[in-house]
């Protein structure tokens, strides 16, 4: 069996690792078997943290409707459950989003949700 000369592969493969530590601090940038621990770090952090932005999104967006729902006299739990019950069916990220850029049109919502639950 023929010898395998693999620096061709080898460098390309550091190279690749090395790309990607860049602009980390210290030797994880430039020292390859550092910098290889430091990317798989990084991958499992941006793995993790993609599937966590998904939650966090929505717990700004209770926080939004429940601020704009307290304005008007009304918690968030009520609001939804009066949402529910008056068979609107949007979701938080629009709800929210109505909240922060159109008042009026929020407190109609806010109406129609006391007004479902006979309040």
């Amino acid at each position: 069996m023929p010898r395998v000369k693999r620096g061709v592969t080898a460098r390309a493969a550091h190279k690749k690792v090395l790309q990607k530590a860049k602009g980390f601090r210290g030797r994880r940038k430039n020292v390859f078997r550092i910098a290889n621990e430091a990317v798989m770090r990084a991958g499992q952090y941006a793995y993790r943290d993609r599937r966590d932005r998904k939650g966090e999104f929505r717990a700004l967006w209770i926080a939004r409707i429940n601020a704009a729902a307290r304005e008007h006299g009304m918690s968030y739990s009520r609001f939804m459950n009066g949402l529910k019950k008056a068979a609107i069916a949007l979701d938080r990220k629009v709800l929210a989003d109505i909240a922060v850029l159109d008042k009026p049109a929020f407190s109609k919502f806010v109406e129609r949700a006391k007004a479902s639950l006979g309040a």
